[in-house]
């Protein structure tokens, strides 16, 4: 199988777009992910001079133009059409939190699920989760577009939530700008996902404690080297990287927020993903060059690059490495449920047997979590952080998260209709002779 990059350009959040611009890439994002309905869902910015932009009321969100977008002005005149009807939250929201300065209402299933039960999904289920997110907040019920509802999520807000549900309603975030809003919304809904998977599994999901939390924000200080213009190979492998982590965006194997992916360049040097940039919207110049233990200079690379950097060490064949927690493999990693591999013929040829780490191994024990890692197994399900994928090339890593994540949803799936049967052992010794013997 062979791959040829062809770049998607994926309309970004650039913040230096006119507001307009920013409210319909979102909303873009938002619909064609079905986080939203034709008619739901409302965003909104608000500039520096008190202007507040916002979706307008009863038009196609999945046809939105940005001469719809609609201005209000402090004084309360407007400029276009009709604003949503819930423009009275989104101001109260703005009184009561003057660092917001974007907020993202809308109806994505999973967080829905979980207005109708009236709680918050618990967000310490990961630490990107806990780090984008905070503390999930949930507000009493309020009638659309009135003042009360207005009042109660507000309060919430005062209290410090970035992230509330609305009760019997939806949910609503707020950021320092949109595309934050924006991040915390996707990464809210995913939170959501894991936990509903989790308990289909029949599990109840691990929380992490604060000192585990911590690790993740330590974050590991890279020496750093200048970087000239990337020659040829760098350059074809930049294009290759970047395609494959705007197609796991695409696929929902990462959000805009989390996911790792690096491809190794030429002995222990390779290119990663960097921190805190939006996978959605990635660019080639983006990803970061690690060579000798040394980061590119002016680049943050992934908390995930000293784990990939002792896997390339310890691997001479591994050639790229994936770090994800999509929503079903996600559910397996923050249970501890076992992932079956022997229930599908192309996930156990694939996959093998995944090998299990621990949290802490992926910050503070990279040569174990090296050592975890062969060509029987490609793939480690890591305690509260998703999954780790191999390959010997991006290709190969990348099909490996995508069997993982399809057996994790297939084997979820079963539950509500039976009782998983295996297959049989002469079934596994067949497609070990047929296509595990020579590998």
């Amino acid at each position: 199988m062979h791959f040829r990059p062809q770049l998607e350009k994926i309309v970004d959040m650039d913040l230096s777009l006119d507001p307009r611009d920013q409210i319909l890439s979102t909303m873009q994002r938002i619909y064609r992910h079905g986080m939203t309905t034709t008619s739901g869902g409302n965003i909104s910015i608000r500039e520096a001079n008190g202007d507040i932009w916002i979706t307008p009321a009863r038009l196609d969100k999945g046809a939105l133009s940005r001469d719809e977008i609609v201005r209000v002005r402090p004084d309360g005149s407007v400029e276009g059409g009709a604003p949503s009807s819930e423009l009275p939250f989104h101001e109260s929201i703005y009184r009561a939190r003057p660092d917001a300065h974007g907020i993202v209402h809308a109806h994505p299933v999973g967080l829905v699920a979980f207005s109708l039960i009236h709680e918050s999904p618990d967000t310490r289920i990961t630490c990107r989760a806990w780090q984008v997110c905070g503390r999930g907040a949930f507000a009493p019920y309020g009638l659309p577009g009135s003042a009360a509802l207005g009042h109660s999520v507000a309060k919430r807000f005062t209290e410090g939530a970035d992230c509330v549900i609305m009760e019997n309603h939806g949910v609503v975030t707020a950021g320092r700008d949109l595309r934050e809003a924006f991040l915390r919304f996707e990464t809210f809904e995913f939170t959501a996902r894991t936990h509903i998977q989790a308990r289909l599994l029949g599990r109840e999901p691990r929380l992490l404690p604060d000192a585990e939390l911590a690790l993740a924000s330590r974050g590991i200080p890279y020496a750093e080297f200048e970087h000239g213009e990337p020659a040829g190979p760098e350059r074809e492998l930049r294009q290759v990287v970047c395609e494959f982590v705007r197609r796991a965006y695409r696929q929902r194997l990462f959000t805009g927020a989390q996911g790792a992916f690096s491809a190794r360049l030429e002995g222990s040097s390779f290119l990663i993903t960097p921190a805190e940039a939006d996978r959605g919207a990635l660019e080639v110049s983006d990803l970061v060059l690690i060579r000798e233990g040394r980061a590119q200079a002016g680049a943050k690379p992934s908390r995930a690059a000293a784990a990939h950097e002792a896997i390339y060490r310890a691997r001479p064949e591994v050639n790229a490495i994936v770090n994800a927690c999509p929503v079903n493999s996600g559910a397996f990693s923050v249970t501890g449920t076992e992932l079956d591999t022997t229930a599908m013929t192309e996930c156990y040829v694939v996959v093998r047997q995944p090998a299990r780490a621990s949290y802490r191994m992926l910050f503070e024990d990279t040569a174990e979590l090296a050592g975890l890692t062969s060509t029987e197994r490609p793939v480690v399900l890591l305690e509260n952080e998703g999954v780790l994928v191999t390959g010997r090339s991006p290709l190969e890593a990348f099909d490996r998260l995508e069997v993982v994540e399809s057996t994790a949803t297939s084997i979820i799936g079963s539950r509500a209709i039976g009782r998983l049967k295996p297959m049989s052992e002469r079934t596994i010794r067949e497609l070990e002779e047929v296509f595990l013997s020579g590998k």
